[in-house]
């Protein structure tokens, strides 16, 4: 009961959205609702605030290791293991997937994936980001450098936990990560992936547009 109870807060707590949060904040559009119409840091710098994809990405991040620490901190009253703490933080990741608050309409995970690594293990975290920047660095592309990072996780865990429970579990955020990062295999394969920074100021006119729109509706 007391698991079920952890997975549920996981879940609720992953399903804040962050991307749209602090886009309500700032006065920025429905991350909905330009560029991939995906709620993450990626897609919000797509309006050139800068800021506003920096604490979406801060925020994003932050609820998987708040979940994870959680847990952790209840473990030793409620006999949590290094299993349980991992299924809670995929129960964060499976939130900002889907979350309950926002019509199940989430983001890819890439920045609650990493926040759950960093709780479970720094070191952990450090090296899967170290691949992500590695993969990123040559390519300048997010979604390679995501990529990478995914397939590169469960390894990595397995290195620094040697548990084949906390292993399967970021198997499974692994593969949904891929899974979600469909669309973009499919337009690396074309070559029509672009890179960060590229047409930045035609998405921040489109995203200025959507915004103008939503006003005079």
């Amino acid at each position: 009961m007391n698991l079920i109870l952890l997975l549920l807060f996981g879940y609720l707590v992953g399903s804040l959205s962050f991307a749209v949060l602090v886009s309500r904040a700032m006065g920025l559009p429905d991350p909905h609702s330009y560029g991939s119409g995906n709620p993450g840091a990626t897609n919000v710098l797509r309006t050139g605030n800068k800021a506003a994809a920096v604490l979406t990405l801060l925020g994003d991040a932050l609820k998987g290791v708040f979940v994870v620490l959680a847990g952790r901190a209840l473990a030793d009253r409620f006999g949590f293991d290094g299993v349980d703490l991992a299924a809670a933080g995929l129960a964060a990741f499976l939130g900002h997937l889907y979350p309950i608050f926002f019509k199940f309409r989430g983001g890819k995970g890439v920045a609650t994936a990493a926040g759950v690594l960093y709780g479970m293990s720094g070191w952990l975290g450090l090296a899967v980001s170290g691949c992500w920047l590695a993969a990123f660095a040559v390519s300048r592309i997010s979604s390679v450098g995501a990529l990478f990072a995914a397939v590169a996780a469960p390894v990595l865990t397995w290195v620094f936990s040697g548990s084949a429970g906390q292993t399967g579990i970021v198997a499974v955020m692994a593969v949904l990560l891929v899974w979600r990062h469909r669309a973009n295999i499919r337009k690396l394969m074309e070559g029509k992936e672009g890179r960060v920074g590229q047409r930045a100021a035609e998405a921040a006119t489109q995203a200025g547009a959507s915004a103008d729109n939503s006003q005079r509706g």
